[in-house]
């Protein structure tokens, strides 16, 4: 009996060291990726034709959204709730950064981001990034956006953010109603090393 106790303790040990070493998954907030697949590049340009890739941001956590200047309702909101996140002292910290990417070639101008950069004080760290129609394409195609031009001037597009890690890889997806909150918690769960 006195060996039989032995051999469960033993057993428990050996099962208890199979977990070390092994990094634990992360918790997030957003929806996760896992696998965690690489995020396709781009070759875009911001308001003052500076070149916007995914590649130059490698080494930095990402969060990409898709917006566009017009947008009446739901683009504001999602600018307004990526730029509080990162005003906050851990996403300064991380050097989080956000890229958002017109749906809107047309009327998504230099001058119409101008003014919606500073209509909504969209901090430093925040990009908006244009092109023509076919270089977003390319972009919408790669992060499976959908995009139609829809009634006065409006757009319906696929509206979601994804967290990239510093390495290039999409870690999770938000909704439309994504909040400052959950994207600090998800850098947070980067910030661990999962």
């Amino acid at each position: 009996m006195r060996s039989l106790g032995r051999v469960i303790l033993l057993v428990a040990f050996a099962l208890s060291l199979a977990g070390c070493g092994s990094k634990p998954k992360p918790s997030f907030e957003g929806t996760a990726l896992d696998p965690a697949p690489a995020a396709p590049n781009f070759s875009l340009h911001d308001d003052h034709g500076n070149p916007v890739t995914m590649a130059a941001n490698l080494g930095h956590p990402v969060v990409v959204a898709f917006l566009y200047t017009k947008c009446p309702d739901v683009c504001p909101v999602i600018a307004q709730n990526l730029n509080q996140a990162l005003k906050q002292t851990a996403a300064k910290t991380a050097d989080l950064r956000v890229i958002g990417i017109s749906v809107d070639p047309k009327n998504d101008t230099p001058a119409a981001v101008r003014q919606y950069v500073s209509v909504h004080r969209l901090v430093s760290r925040f990009t908006y990034a244009i092109g023509s129609r076919a270089e977003l394409l390319l972009v919408w195609k790669g992060y499976h956006v959908a995009v139609t031009p829809g009634a006065s001037g409006t757009v319906t597009h696929s509206a979601f953010e994804m967290l990239i890690d510093a390495k290039g890889n999409e870690r999770a997806v938000y909704g439309s109603d994504v909040t400052a909150a959950q994207v600090l918690h998800d850098l947070s769960e980067l910030s661990k090393g999962a």
